[in-house]
């Protein structure tokens, strides 16, 4: 058995085929959903909903019947499906006397610090007055580049995750856990109840997308899995339409693959490690060595830099052999930066120590 008895804070993610149905979406599933998580929030815990869903809500809703490719169409599909998804959820929850928070983000909500820390002040808000939050990506305005947008939705669970120190994510979606293979096509697949850590042997076992309107699958939740570890968040990917699966993952059972976390990163570290970086600085092997070994980066161990960035925003850095180690939140702009190289003697701080934050394979 597992042990989630003291869990307190939850993100839930519930992806497009659970909520699909042929006429549009499975009011019966968001019912149950709402119902488990209302469970959950009167045994005293404070759940977070991350929900797929809009964009093949919307499809339907037009009578769509291929998948959605073209932007413009997609971000249409979602504008129409968002509010068809959030009053369902309105609802089921009412009947449980719980409110909800429809919350759109963007990835470059995250990246830009304040309006991180301040997302972040009001999720606690709502938390605080007992109301449920509701995530979906703001697709109506997101672009799909990567970089500017989450991509999946696991991955955006597993950045609110990160955000609000969750201690467990758990991903519901229409297969039941993390197999060697995929079940529906090799039957020698075996499910993998339990791991350690994300590596590239699983990353290769994993798939691609899973149905016409999602954009997840199984590689997308290993990617969610490995950004919740380094926040100390625990995640279990199972199959939401297991009865009363959310009470059962929590109270020990061995539903779904669970994925352990690893100790912890500071939020800042988080933030950084999480963000898109706007360009790149190139460091000699001297600049290097005195990185790992927790120096300061100092203008004359830089060869080159790439790219346009603000004072406070993330780059990441580059050695010699043109391999990306870390990523950092740089003090300066890129103009006063190139300026610095100029005259590098002057020995100007780029970045201090406790704003860089080395890549897995340096740690």
């Amino acid at each position: 058995m597992r042990d989630f008895s003291k869990v307190k804070r939850v993100v839930v993610k519930v992806g497009t085929n659970l909520l699909s149905s042929k006429d549009g979406i499975d009011e019966g599933f968001v019912q149950s959903i709402a119902d488990q998580v209302s469970s959950l929030v009167r045994s005293g815990k404070q759940v977070l909903l991350v929900s797929s869903g809009a964009i093949g809500m919307g499809a339907k809703e037009l009578g769509l019947k291929t998948a959605v490719k073209l932007m413009s169409m997609r971000q249409a599909c979602a504008s129409i499906g968002q509010p068809l998804l959030m009053t369902s959820y309105r609802k089921a929850f009412r009947k449980n006397s719980l409110k909800i928070a429809q919350i759109l983000i963007t990835r470059a909500d995250l990246n830009n610090r304040r309006s991180y820390n301040s997302l972040r002040a009001s999720i606690a808000t709502l938390l605080e007055l007992g109301v449920v939050p509701i995530f979906n990506e703001n697709d109506t305005i997101s672009t799909g580049i990567e970089g500017t947008a989450f991509i999946d939705n696991d991955r955006m669970s597993a950045l609110v995750a990160s955000k609000v120190d969750a201690q467990v994510l758990i991903l519901l979606t229409d297969i039941d856990g993390f197999y060697t293979a995929d079940p529906k096509k090799d039957k020698d697949a075996r499910k993998i109840d339990e791991l350690e850590k994300v590596g590239e042997g699983e990353l290769g076992m994993a798939g691609g997308a899973g149905s016409t309107f999602s954009t997840g699958g199984m590689k997308t939740k290993l990617v969610a899995a490995q950004i919740a570890s380094n926040a100390g968040c625990d995640t279990v990917i199972a199959y939401g339409k297991e009865d009363n699966v959310l009470s059962r993952i929590l109270e020990g059972e061995d539903l779904g693959t669970l994925i352990r976390s690893s100790s912890p990163l500071s939020q800042r570290a988080r933030w950084i490690l999480n963000n898109t970086h706007q360009g790149s600085i190139y460091v000699d092997d001297g600049a290097r060595t005195a990185l790992l070994n927790h120096k300061s980066l100092l203008a004359i161990g830089i060869s080159k830099v790439e790219g346009t960035w603000q004072a406070g925003e993330v780059v990441q850095i580059v050695d010699s052999s043109n391999r990306s180690f870390a990523k950092a939140e740089v003090s300066m702009d890129s103009t006063r930066l190139q300026k610095c190289l100029l005259n590098p003697e002057r020995g100007e701080i780029i970045f201090r120590p406790e704003h860089i934050v080395f890549l897995d394979s340096q740690k």
